[in-house]
């Protein structure tokens, strides 16, 4: 509801209701001089680096305190009042009314659709809350302060923009006037402690026998792409992967936004740069993805492959650079190879398809697919080797699949795992080469009906 919504609500309203609405109306607008005499008395203070958090905290609780002091129209009680100056102080010094969900480990994502409408989820639903910024300005601040500690920029020139929180966390942005009741503001968190193999078992995303043979592939250097939808867990699942690697091996990331958390030695971490204000100056993925065959990298990885940089990234691949990792978004493993066929014809070369197709049979060898079921869990539904070329096609072999067919329980949770189809990878071979064994009995169908 708008303010001038309210109003008209307190003016026809009567007793106690009408009062109550009043003086939140008040209290709202007491709030909003307040915030902007704080930034207005503090200015360049706010953002001075040399100050610690401590101090700034009081600097702005004290310029709180004599501005409340100020201001005689609304009377509040000593318990109101310290509410009213810990709300402000979080719109200053942090991200205002949405503090709490970012700070709640429950929470997976907050999205903000305008002002007043404020919606998280939790366990993969979704649900309304009643947080509310005071306007449309209040928000477009906290959306100026998160992005400019990436040092992005958003305004009616770059109406969008995609950035990150300190934590990593995952930060998109839309802005008049492209936002059409807006602004918009999508945010994806991370974990404080990023998600381990040992987490995503727990949470049945995939077993223990399914880490085990993925962990295998990783260390005996497959070139994996792990697809799925948005929000289906690509990027958290890469993540486990790449911590897979052995120590010792440089790495090189390739990030829009640096996301991916990796505990090795030896890691260099290149993210994009969007262009200045003058328009230019832009580093795209793809620039980063040829970069990086210069720096002599043992594995390649590629937070999401969606342009022209996936022709780049089979080359690496076909070129030396084996144990390579990336996600694309697609809607299954055969989806997969037609969404990088096209991502390819983007680069802007003239290749005939099948040549396109035998640089992924050669440099693809196994493809995750994670999927969000309706249940809110993310599975993973597909572990598929890509085998080669039949003709004009490349053939696939799924190695295990989601069993669907057990049901959900009560409370409509899929009872369902993954289960081997039976069939013994053709990387097997490959891996010996390694020293690394892969178990028959891991590929035996009723192995994970019986673990």
């Amino acid at each position: 509801m708008s303010l001038a919504d309210r109003v008209k609500a307190a003016t026809e309203g009567d007793g106690e209701s009408a009062a109550d609405t009043k003086r939140d109306i008040s209290r709202q607008e007491l709030r909003r001089k307040l915030h902007y005499k704080v930034v207005e008395g503090l200015g360049p203070t706010l953002y001075d680096k040399q100050m610690t958090d401590a101090e700034l905290k009081l600097r702005v609780m004290e310029m709180l305190e004599w501005a409340l002091d100020q201001e005689q129209s609304v009377a509040l009680a000593r318990s109101e009042r310290l509410s009213l100056l810990q709300e402000i102080a979080d719109d200053v010094l942090g991200y205002g009314p949405i503090d709490p969900y970012l700070a709640d480990p429950e929470v997976t994502e907050v999205m903000v659709n305008g002002p007043h409408n404020v919606w998280v989820e939790r366990n993969g639903r979704i649900s309304m809350t009643d947080t509310r910024f005071v306007d449309a300005t209040h928000l477009e601040r906290i959306i100026d302060k998160i992005v400019g500690q990436v040092g992005r920029r958003i305004d009616e020139a770059t109406p969008m923009v995609d950035a990150r929180l300190p934590d990593g966390s995952r930060v998109n942005a839309v802005i008049h006037p492209l936002a059409i009741g807006g602004p918009f503001l999508t945010i994806r968190k991370f974990a404080v402690d990023p998600f381990t193999v040992d987490d995503l078992v727990t949470n049945r995303t995939l077993s223990d026998q399914v880490a085990g043979l993925l962990r295998r592939t990783v260390q005996g250097r497959l070139n994996i792409i792990v697809s799925g939808a948005t929000g289906s867990g690509k990027t958290t699942l890469l993540n486990v992967l790449s911590n897979f690697i052995p120590d010792g091996e440089r790495i090189v990331t390739v990030e829009d936004a640096a996301e991916l958390q990796l505990n090795q030695m030896h890691v260099l971490t290149l993210e994009s740069r969007p262009p200045n204000i003058e328009g230019t100056g832009a580093i795209g993925i793809r620039d980063l993805v040829r970069n990086t065959l210069r720096m002599r990298p043992d594995r390649i990885i590629v937070g999401e492959v969606r342009g022209g940089e996936s022709l780049d990234m089979l080359q690496a691949m076909n070129t030396g650079h084996d144990g390579s990792l990336t996600t694309v978004h697609s809607n299954s493993p055969r989806d997969t190879l037609a969404r990088v066929e096209t991502m390819v014809l983007m680069a802007g070369m003239d290749l005939p398809i099948r040549a396109i197709r035998e640089q992924v049979s050669s440099a693809i060898d196994l493809i995750v697919h994670v999927h969000r079921l309706r249940d809110g869990t993310r599975r993973v539904t597909h572990v598929t080797e890509v085998v080669g070329m039949e003709g004009d096609i490349i053939t696939l072999q799924d190695i295990m699949l989601f069993d669907y067919g057990m049901g959900v329980d009560e409370d409509g949770r899929y009872l369902g795992h993954l289960k081997a189809t039976g069939i013994r990878p053709a990387f097997s071979e490959h891996l010996d080469n390694y020293g690394i064994e892969l178990p028959a009995d891991l590929f035996a169908p009723e192995a994970f009906a019986n673990r």
